[in-house]
Parts: C-alpha cells; structure tokens; sequence
C-alpha cells in the first residue's frame, strides 16, 4: 500500500494545530498548509497547491470565520469567502483524484426554529439562526455538493460537524474570536489591570464545547473508518452541555482571579441553545472519553498564560 499524502487546509489553526500533534508519529505524509501557502478563494492559486502537493487525501479545515459579533457585521465577507473556498477546494480534490475529501461544517449551520437535541438529518430543515446566516449557508452547500459530487462523479467526499472547539493555539481576540479563547484573553487582562471579568450576554446560553485535541483524534478515526457522504456531528455527549457563565467561572478559577464577574445583559446572547446529538458517533465509538470541561479549560488556560506575548489575540 502506497504512503498517503494527506493536505490540511487550515493548517496553522486551531484544529490544524492539534491535528499536527494527534499526526506527529503518523507514517502517512501529512501537509499542513495555512493562508500564506496559498488564497483558497483564488482557484488558480487552489490549483497550484494542490499540484504541488499532489495530495491522496484532504482534510479541509480552512475558513473565514470569526464570533457571534462578527457574523452579525460582515454576512456577505463571510458568505462569499467561504463559498469560494468551499468550491475550488472541492472541485480541486476532484479534479485531481483525491481518494477522500473531509470538509469541517458548523453546529451554526442548523436551522434556528428546530427541535433538540439536532441530529444530521436536520441541517436543511429550516433556516439558520439571522445573526451568522452568511457563514451558514456557505457551509451548509459543503454538505449538497458531497452528495452531488458523489452522484456525478463518484468522489468519496463527507463532512464532519463539530460542536464549539477550543483549546492551545486558538485565536484570543476579544473582538473577533470564539467564545472561550475571548473569556479567556478578558480574564487574563481583568487580573492584570485588577478590573471585573466582564462577559457579554446574561451567561445563560447553552453550549457544547470540544477540545481540539479530542477532536483531532475524531478526524483521524473519520479519515480511518467513516465513508459515508452523510455528515456526522462530532461532539461530547448532551450531559456535558454548559452554560456560558459556568465556562466564565472555570476560566476565573483556573486565571486565579478573585475579582467580580459581571454579565453585560446589554449585549446579545445568541442562541439559547444548539444541543446536537452525537448519537451516530456514540454508535461507532461507544467508549471514547472526552477530555473535560475542566481539565480542558485549565489546559487552555495555562498555554495562553504562558504564551500570550505570542497568542493570536
């Protein structure tokens, strides 16, 4: 069997980041590539790279995204980036006979008005929430064009789902990061200058948080052993869904910060709720243990203190 060359896009983020660790005594060769290898919504500079690395297989992590704020502002940035790169990294695999394509959707993609816990079958059963619909319906045609792709072509393309990730290497910005890497930066500067954590929203929403590492593994498994076009959620399990403001205390006790946390209810919260089922994965991996909130906060914590002069933020 001959050796995989397998190219992540993305490469240099978050997920790209811990897949590089998950990946380190891979006998596979694995490429990681970021936006200073090539602009992915440029198809001829898509072409190139993957010329370049005449890659077997893809894990297609790159995106334009950014928080709840940001998708509020910039929907059309947001749209139109991420189709173009959807399109010239799919049609790229094809083009250039890659034997497996894993794109990365986003529980965002479900539709607003929904019933809980979201299962895969739901993705196009409305549409989603208005404050991220420019992202959304950009990843969502990632899910059509599989399926369409496969039809026509017989490419062995599928996506996986994740719930919120987080953990070393993140992007820390305040203003346009995630949820958890933005807490994070707050209460670190909240110590420093001996002020309140301040949290947007009331800390009542409900989320699903996945540490990258945990979901770097999940990758491995899906490039290993799911050849289904259908997407597949991979996310900790319902019981381990929690409120934004307990994340906020998590993130003070491992800051050590004795301050007051404040919630700003002037801002907006989001969705309520966006519980998925991991169900499909639980049937395949009934006994994979998921790192916890805690240990994975104090994880994520601590690389952020100890690398913050060099954190993106």
């Amino acid at each position: 069997m001959s050796m995989r060359r397998i190219l992540v896009t993305g490469g240099s983020g978050l997920v790209g980041r811990a897949l590089q660790e998950v990946a380190a005594d891979s006998v596979d060769i694995w490429i990681f590539v970021g936006s200073k290898d090539a602009d992915l919504t440029d198809t001829v500079a898509t072409d190139s790279l993957f010329a370049l690395h005449q890659p077997t297989h893809v894990i297609h992590l790159a995106a334009f995204v950014g928080g709840l704020f940001a998708n509020m502002k910039y929907k059309v940035e947001f749209y139109r980036k991420n189709t173009l790169m959807n399109d010239n990294i799919l049609e790229c695999s094809r083009k250039h006979g890659v034997e497996k394509l894993i794109s990365c959707l986003s529980t965002c993609i479900f539709p607003d008005k929904t019933t809980y816990p979201i299962d895969e079958t739901m993705i196009h059963a409305g549409p989603p929430h208005s404050s991220n619909e420019g992202y959304a319906y950009a990843k969502r045609m990632i899910d059509v064009l599989n399926r369409s792709y496969a039809e026509e072509y017989g490419c062995n393309f599928t996506s996986i789902v994740p719930t919120n990730i987080y953990g070393p290497h993140d992007n820390f910005s305040i203003a346009n990061g995630h949820v958890i890497p933005g807490l994070i930066h707050k209460c670190w500067l909240a110590k420093q200058n001996s002020t309140p954590f301040v949290v947007y929203g009331s800390g009542l929403p409900l989320r699903q948080f996945i540490l990258s590492r945990d979901l770097a593994n999940l990758i491995v498994w899906t490039l290993e052993s799911y050849d289904s076009v259908e997407p597949i959620i991979l996310s900790v399990d319902e019981s381990a869904e929690v409120r934004i403001g307990e994340v906020a205390a998590l993130i003070a006790k491992h800051m050590e910060f004795c301050g007051p946390i404040v919630f700003d209810t002037t801002k907006a919260d989001g969705q309520y709720k966006k519980t998925a089922s991991n169900a499909k994965l639980r049937s395949y991996l009934p006994n994979y243990t998921f790192t916890t909130m805690d240990e994975g906060i104090k994880e994520t914590v601590a690389w952020f203190v100890q690398n913050h002069e060099v954190a993106r933020k």
